[in-house]
């Protein structure tokens, strides 16, 4: 079969795990990729830090430089696909290849979630396509089922499990009881989890990706800043314990969703009822639950990283841009789903005004009066309790643990009643607050 039309020319900045998983996809599925797209489409050039290390990649069809202006600025290219990660000079890289009339695809999530407004506007006044299909979910089509496939729909909510570091650790919590410190070196030993784990711990590259989704689920421009982000650092094998115990899990989970006050933005760590098919997601793995008010609850499930999972999505996007090249700017799918000149303008819901319900555990001194005084304090403040559990003192010191769950309650009001609590002698050191999240239809 011949494709008449010439080859779509690809250059690639970077050719570490992204870069490289890209380049073997493209060459593996040549042929089905050009049955598909219409045209071949071949990387060409490609800019690395390291020739030595690059050298596994090269070939008669592929040549290496370590100036990455080089193939932003070479004329043959069609399209470039960034894959170094970080902000710059990531940044200058693809306004300069927009500006030079180039389409760009991207696996950036740090990126697009920080400076997506502007890099969008470049490319909509230049008339080129910036696809990032790769920065949220891996291998898992997210931004196209968000984006097109649920176009009919009213999103009222999203709710992920999005970082697979995070996933493998609180999956090593419960399953081997390890807590939290021996779960991530065994995340590192495996590779699950860098030497600086911070980004993906502290739930900031969650908050990347749920920017991303919050942005083209309703049509708002990224608002990073604005975003609530807690890590798992702080979760111990108690709470974990005493989660499966009361019937639920804990995972760290990233929430958007539509109120009429604005929209929620949150990352942190929350029980989910074991029942529900997303709390069951374990290991390194990635899941999304999106509820339309059309369709209900749909969720996708995949590998959120990795060489290949990644490359399903940078490939599906260069596909993509090569099917809508020649196709008139406005009637390509707008980059937040929604036409620019109609993005809403939303506030972003303070944490305080959140409402949710909670699990809560406290050490306490084992006598009489105590728990009457917690629950008089969580009345005062409005807040009712759904379920308790006073476990057996276990330690010599006469203190006890108590868990309660609570029914839905304004953040602010949880706030208020803890401060007080906290402040009782008989109980020990911060009281721990998880929120509880039951992601029903």
């Amino acid at each position: 079969m011949k494709h008449a039309m010439k080859p779509i020319r690809v250059g690639l900045l970077g050719l570490g795990t992204v870069g490289g998983g890209t380049l073997t996809v493209l060459r593996r599925n040549a042929a089905e990729i050009a049955r598909r797209a219409g045209r071949e489409i071949c990387a060409t050039r490609a800019a690395v830090r390291d020739l030595q290390k690059a050298g596994v990649h090269a070939g008669d069809d592929l040549t290496l430089t370590t100036d990455p202006h080089e193939v932003v600025n070479d004329p043959t290219i069609d399209i470039v696909v960034e894959a170094m990660g970080g902000e710059h000079p990531a940044l200058e890289l693809i306004l300069a290849a927009i500006a030079s009339g180039k389409h760009v695809v991207t696996a950036n999530k740090a990126l697009i979630a920080n400076h997506g407004t502007a890099i969008f506007a470049a490319a909509q006044k230049q008339g080129v396509m910036v696809a990032f299909e790769a920065a949220v979910g891996g291998g898992i089509p997210i931004i196209k089922a968000i984006r097109e496939g649920l176009t009919a729909n009213r999103i009222e909510w999203i709710a992920g499990i999005i970082n697979g570091t995070t996933n493998f650790i609180l999956t090593q919590m419960r399953d081997k009881g390890q807590d939290f410190a021996d779960a991530l070196k065994l995340a590192q030993e495996l590779g699950y989890a860098e030497a600086d784990p911070t980004f993906d711990v502290e739930g900031v590259d969650a908050a990347h990706k749920l920017t991303i989704m919050s942005a083209i689920a309703f049509g708002i421009p990224m608002q990073f800043p604005a975003a609530h982000i807690e890590g798992i650092t702080h979760l111990t094998g108690e709470d974990v314990r005493y989660a499966g115990q009361l019937g639920y899990r804990i995972k760290l989970l990233g929430i958007t969703r539509r109120t009429p006050s604005g929209i929620e933005l949150r990352v942190h760590p929350a029980l989910i009822p074991a029942r529900r098919l997303i709390a069951n997601v374990d290991g390194s793995m990635n899941a999304i639950l999106v509820k339309g008010d059309a369709v209900g609850v749909t969720l996708y499930y995949g590998a959120g990283a990795g060489a290949e999972p990644t490359a399903s999505s940078v490939v599906a996007d260069l596909v993509d841009v090569t099917r809508m090249l020649t196709s008139d700017p406005h009637s390509r799918v707008p980059h937040l789903a929604f036409q620019p000149e109609n993005l809403a303008q939303d506030p972003i819901l303070p944490m305080g005004e959140v409402r949710t319900s909670y699990y809560l555990r406290m050490r306490a001194r084992d006598e009489a009066g105590v728990l009457a005084e917690v629950t008089r304090i969580l009345a005062d403040a409005g807040i009712s309790i759904e379920s308790m559990v006073q476990q057996e003192p276990g330690q010599a010191d006469g203190k006890v643990d108590i868990v309660m769950l609570t029914h839905q309650c304004a953040e602010k009001q949880i706030n208020h009643a803890l401060s007080r609590i906290e402040s009782l002698p008989a109980i020990a050191a911060g009281v721990m607050r998880i929120r509880v999240e039951h992601l029903a239809g």
